[in-house]
């Protein structure tokens, strides 16, 4: 049984992207959800890159956006981090 979920992301400019989610999760005092997951591209250690977006639900649609605050990015990590243990 297959258990990768795969989404599809659509840009700005209309193009698809189809990726894997790798887990979500919210934090229930900020109410803010993530979502992590990868493109199965690999960094020059030839690692698997993981990315992370905020997750932004209006009505029908699901917008993901960076995370540009240190604070909200270290709080992600250590969720990152709990996972990868």
């Amino acid at each position: 049984m297959d258990n990768i979920k795969k989404i599809s992301l659509v840009a700005e400019d209309g193009s698809i992207e189809e990726v894997e989610k790798l887990t979500s999760f919210k934090f229930k005092d900020t109410g803010k959800e993530y979502l992590v997951y990868t493109k199965n591209d690999r960094d020059e250690k030839g690692l698997i890159t993981v990315h992370v977006a905020r997750v932004e639900r209006n009505s029908n649609e699901i917008t993901l956006l960076g995370i540009e605050d240190d604070d909200e990015w270290n709080s992600v990590k250590d969720v990152l981090r709990t996972y990868a243990k």
